[in-house]
Order: structure tokens, then C-alpha cells, then sequence
């Protein structure tokens, strides 16, 4: 078995990093964040009513 060119690693790699960036981008433009950030500030007794009464 013959070993692989350079030329043939290397477009491999790039190849390779290409389709990385293009399904990431790929994934952000299918489910945009259309949600507000979570408030923090808020806590989990502003969504949950009281218990205690």
C-alpha cells in the first residue's frame, strides 16, 4: 500500500474543516434562536406558584 501525497492529506484537511463550518452554519440556519435569553434574575418561583400556600 502506497502512502498518500501530500497534496491528497492536504485537501483532505481542508475538505474535512470545510464541511465542519458548513454544517454549523447549516445548523444555525435551520433553528434560529428566536427565544428571549433566560432571566436570570427571575428565579424559579416567579414561573412556579408558592406551595407554601
Amino acid at each position: 500500500m502506497k502512502p498518500l501525497s501530500d497534496q491528497v492529506v492536504i485537501m483532505a484537511l481542508i475538505a474535512a474543516v470545510g464541511i465542519c463550518f458548513a454544517l454549523a452554519f447549516w445548523t444555525v440556519r435551520l433553528h434560529p434562536t428566536g427565544e428571549p435569553p433566560l432571566q436570570w434574575r427571575q428565579g424559579p418561583n416567579a414561573l412556579v406558584p408558592s406551595l407554601l400556600s
